[in-house]
């Protein structure tokens, strides 16, 4: 399979083969051990340090009385989906809500419950995680008239899982807890395949007690995460990796474009960084 493909225009694209790398969030994890980055120790004081906890196994929860019963999910789309069904498999007591309704019906299939609002998801279900399109659907689904924030309460929590700023991610935070509940944000790296698998990263930030309730949920949807600390942070980390990973395809772009200007093989260039066995 050709791994190039060229417009009329001259410009190059990358085929499927190569473009699934193009994911910021999944590039770093599929390239061969000898490409990805290694951590390097900063040398740039910061003002709020903090030790991340991570977590590596998957497991199934187990409800020894101090996990929630009822897991409520908000917003069914490409990752949400796979996300919500893994819930589902793994034996979770799951009820969902989507925008449009009939992006429900399939994780019903699957036995999960199905309520008309974000805010009787809320009120119905122990935890509650959402993972929405952009910052503006994560305010409104989250705050807006019969939103997740009106039907929560003491001893609920509420994990927004979606890509959101800093901001975005405080503003919602200030709505769940002033009803007495926790607030998470947990943004994932990873795409459609990861979410599939349960392959997702969790950077995650707010109430450490809320994170270490749900962390065998998210250890069903995902291969590790992070707590970072304060709200805001979680958030702050997802923009750079995506930044970060959007600046390797952009260099590696300009590598293949370089490549056939000076009268070499893209394909072959490509093949190179496949096969090379050091840095």
């Amino acid at each position: 399979m050709s791994l190039l493909l060229k417009a009329s225009n001259g410009h190059l694209f990358l085929s499927s083969s190569i473009a699934s790398m193009a994911t910021c969030s999944s590039f770093c994890a599929q390239l061969p051990i000898h490409f990805r980055p290694i951590p390097i120790a900063s040398s740039f004081p910061t003002n709020q340090p903090f030790k991340p906890f991570s977590a590596q196994a998957s497991i199934s929860p187990a409800n020894d009385g101090g996990s929630p019963n009822t897991i409520g999910f908000l917003g069914l789309g490409i990752m949400g989906s796979p996300m919500a069904q893994n819930l589902i498999k793994s034996g979770c007591d799951v009820t969902v809500w989507n925008r449009t309704k009939s992006k429900c019906d399939p994780l019903i299939s699957l036995g999960a419950k199905y309520k008309p609002s974000p805010e009787e998801v809320t009120a119905a279900c122990d935890v509650t995680f959402a993972m929405l399109a952009d910052p503006e659907c994560a305010v409104e689904v989250a705050c807006g008239k019969h939103g997740a924030a009106s039907g929560m309460g003491p001893g609920k929590g509420y994990v927004d899982v979606s890509t959101v700023d800093g901001g975005t991610s405080k503003l919602i935070c200030g709505h769940i807890k002033a009803s007495g509940a926790s607030f998470l944000e947990a943004p994932v790296s990873g795409s459609k395949k990861p979410a599939e698998d349960g392959q997702l990263i969790f950077l995650t930030a707010g109430d450490k007690s809320l994170y270490e309730t749900v962390a065998p949920f998210l250890d069903i949807m995902g291969k590790s995460r992070f707590y970072l600390g304060e709200v805001g942070n979680g958030a702050a980390m997802k923009l750079i990796v995506n930044m970060i990973m959007g600046s390797m395809m952009a260099t590696f772009s300009e590598g293949l474009l370089l490549s056939e200007k000076v009268g070499l093989d893209p394909n072959v260039l490509v093949e190179v960084f496949v096969n090379r066995k050091s840095c």
